[in-house]
């Protein structure tokens, strides 16, 4: 018998997977574990991803330089644009040496060939590395003699597409930022010293992983799709397919929920996931930053608004430091179940909003 669950309880399972209940994580590097990865993104309306996301576990104690810190000891480490645990590096390393991989597909076919196509120019990034290193791409010879060429993005990119298939292959690493510019090393100076872990222990171990920090996901979300899955089956109540839950979690179903009210980023891993948020949340949401303004309905980069285990609206607001502003432009309110905000959430976002301009050290402007 396959479990049933209702959406309440799976979308309990996914807050507390997320560390967005009342007990707080144990500083900055445990969230960092906790959530297995947060994504790097450089746009910073309000402020950058990864300080939003551990703000909304943290609040407004979160330091940001502790983040870098970490990331300057190298206890934390930069892996195709996500901050990891620099002992999960090991998880990598296997799949890294194997690249392309016995069973790859076309177009990584294609990039490796690109890639044996420009060796000569590998071993002058990597000499220069080795040299004066750590660079930004800027500071990188330019030796390919053969072109990057796609859609046009990325033409004229041949040293980034190369550091990026350099990182693939464990060669280099991102060692830190200048700015918003990426740093470059060569891995061996940015990675901990590790034992890597064979490859199929390895994706099982990430599949875990992901599933601990997700609480519930699809089968086809998983690494190990269809041959090796992790975690239990369930079904979620009005919603087709099956699921695969955390152990851990689906036992504490059912035990006392302890809620509270989070900002998010648009880039944090509780929201995603679009169709699990409309199918389990029951929440419309789309980052709306690349769509002309005249189409937007909810604002540039606005922030989805978690109230227990509920999405209940988004705050459409940025930062403007050189005025000591925080500019709420809209906050708009979902109704949930059909009703609207009552004074209790409505009373709890705005905490979260003094917060939120105290943690940045602005002062509210609507």
């Amino acid at each position: 018998m396959v479990e049933q669950l209702s959406r309440r309880d799976a979308r309990r399972i996914a807050v507390r997977a997320q560390a967005l209940t009342a007990r707080r994580p144990d500083g900055v590097l445990d969230t960092v574990r906790r959530l297995d990865a947060l994504q790097h993104d450089p746009i910073a309306a309000v402020a950058p991803s990864v300080d939003l996301v551990l703000f909304s576990r943290l609040g407004s104690s979160y330091d940001p330089d502790e983040l870098a810190d970490l990331v300057a000891q190298q206890r934390v480490v930069e892996l195709d644009g996500m901050l990891r645990d620099a002992r999960d590096v090991r998880l990598f390393t296997a799949d890294m040496a194997a690249w392309p991989g016995p069973d790859a597909p076309a177009w990584r076919l294609g990039n490796a060939q690109w890639l044996d196509d420009n060796r000569g120019a590998r071993g002058d990034v990597l000499d220069a590395l080795r040299m004066d290193g750590p660079l930004t791409a800027g500071e990188l010879p330019d030796t390919c003699v053969r072109p990057w060429r796609s859609s046009g993005w990325n033409d004229h990119r041949d040293v980034t597409m190369l550091l990026g298939l350099l990182v693939q292959t464990g060669d280099v690493a991102v060692a830190g930022r200048r700015g918003r510019e990426k740093l470059w090393d060569l891995a061996e100076r940015v990675y901990p010293p590790h034992e890597p872990v064979p490859a199929a222990q390895a994706r099982r171990v990430r599949d875990e992983r992901r599933l601990a920090s997700l609480g519930l996901v699809r089968d086809r979300a998983l690494e190990g799709y269809p041959d090796e899955l992790v975690g239990e089956v369930v079904q979620v109540e009005g919603v087709r397919g099956r699921w695969r839950v955390d152990p851990a979690l689906l036992d504490a179903v059912g035990a006392p929920f302890e809620p509270r009210t989070a900002l998010l980023s648009p880039f944090d891993r509780l929201v995603t996931d679009r169709r699990r948020l409309a199918e389990v949340f029951e929440f419309e949401y789309a980052l709306e930053m690349y769509k002309p303004a005249r189409q937007r309905r909810w604002g540039y980069y606005a922030l989805p608004v978690l109230h227990g285990d509920r999405l209940v609206g988004k705050l459409d607001a940025t930062a403007d430091p050189r005025r000591g502003r925080l500019v709420v432009h809209a906050l708009h309110e979902d109704p949930v179940d059909g009703e609207p905000w009552d004074s209790e959430v409505r009373g709890a976002v705005h905490a979260q909003l003094r917060d939120l301009g105290e943690w940045l050290g602005l002062r509210i402007e609507r």
